[in-house]
């Protein structure tokens, strides 16, 4: 067996990579190639996609990015700008030899900490953050089926978007989303990753990168969510909305409607994503019927003595957040892409 590094050129190396990660059960859209030339183009991350081949065959894969920021610290991560990461491997073997060559290249680029964002526990000795949990349900066979199961209060709110006349349309740019993801980061406090960022995504994925834009009656756009398709799941991953979609449920519409297409398209898996404990986004999540399941990020700590906490619900940031609010939505968006570049 041997590990190899993807080079970013390398088109046919890529179409292999990508055919092992749509059979491996382990992986997950965040392992596809495209992320490569994503990572380095818009974010200028090196990366190191490694992966293990034994008699020609792929076995397993590792997409890695480094990140150094004075700011945030020093990094080799599986994946940045990922919720899931870690090593996709059809052996056992595969997956230790992958590990071992990321550990050998963390020590050669003299990172602080090594980062893995697995699905599932890898190793129990690890330093671990139990901050996250996923929320993932099976769609069920036909539309009704799918309303009846969402909780009583929950399906109000869905009805309230209908009743309030809002609609749904599927966006051939970014142009709304950006503009309502742009407004809703500025509120919360969070610089917005920048326009070229999600323009990537949908050329480097095409029809597995959608928008999903919630207008009035009137056609004022009210809420957005970029999801990715993988398989035969759906995972709603970017959003924002304007400050009267919560009077109008057009958040809760949103959802509802991207779940709805989703079940008319024979998908099964509805991906909620990544929250938080006990933050609103969780508690939303929660109220929809889904139950939350751990993830296991694991860490290899070098130069530093603990796992970092760089996310909103550090303390030291509270006072970021709220200067950042201050600022002119036109300055944050402009700063905003320096300074997330470097957060992953």
């Amino acid at each position: 067996m041997i590990i190899r590094e993807l080079q970013p050129a390398d088109t046919r190396g890529a179409a292999r990579w990508d055919e092992f990660v749509f059979a491996c059960p382990e992986a997950t859209f965040f392992h596809r190639a495209a992320w490569q030339g994503i990572v380095r183009e818009v974010f200028r991350h090196p990366t190191h996609f490694l992966f293990a081949e034994d008699a020609g065959e792929l076995e397993g894969v590792l997409p890695l990015a480094e990140v150094d920021s004075l700011l945030f610290g020093h990094a080799l991560v599986a994946m940045p700008f990922a919720v899931y990461g870690g090593v996709a491997a059809s052996s056992g073997e595969a997956a230790q030899r992958l590990e071992e060559a990321a550990q050998r290249l963390a020590g050669q680029l003299g990172v602080a900490h090594l980062e893995f964002r697995n699905c599932r526990q890898r190793h129990p000795d690890w330093p671990a953050q139990d901050l996250y949990v996923t929320f993932r349900k099976e769609i069920l066979p036909t539309v009704e089926d799918n309303l009846l199961a969402i909780p009583r209060k929950q399906r109000a709110m869905v009805r309230k978007g209908i009743g309030n006349g809002l609609t749904s349309s599927i966006d051939a740019s970014t142009d709304r989303f950006f503009r309502l993801f742009a407004d809703n980061a500025h509120r919360h406090g969070t610089p917005a990753l920048p326009r070229r960022y999600f323009e990537s995504l949908q050329h480097a994925f095409g029809e597995d990168c959608e928008v999903l834009t919630v207008s009035t009656a009137e056609g004022q756009p009210l809420s957005s969510v970029l999801s990715f398709y993988f398989r035969d799941e759906v995972l709603p991953y970017y959003a924002g909305d304007d400050e009267r979609a919560r009077e109008l449920a057009a958040n809760d519409f949103k959802y509802w409607e991207l779940l709805r297409r989703s079940c008319e398209r024979g998908l099964k898996v509805f991906d909620y994503g990544r929250s938080k404990k006990g933050t609103g986004s969780y508690a939303f999540k929660k109220n929809w019927g889904f139950a939350p399941q751990p993830l296991h990020y694991e860490y290899c700590l070098y130069r530093r003595a603990g796992i970092p906490q760089n996310n909103p619900s550090n303390a030291k940031f509270r006072l970021f957040i709220e200067a950042w609010r201050r600022l002119p939505l036109w300055l944050a968006n402009r700063l905003g892409p320096h300074i997330v570049r470097n957060l992953g």
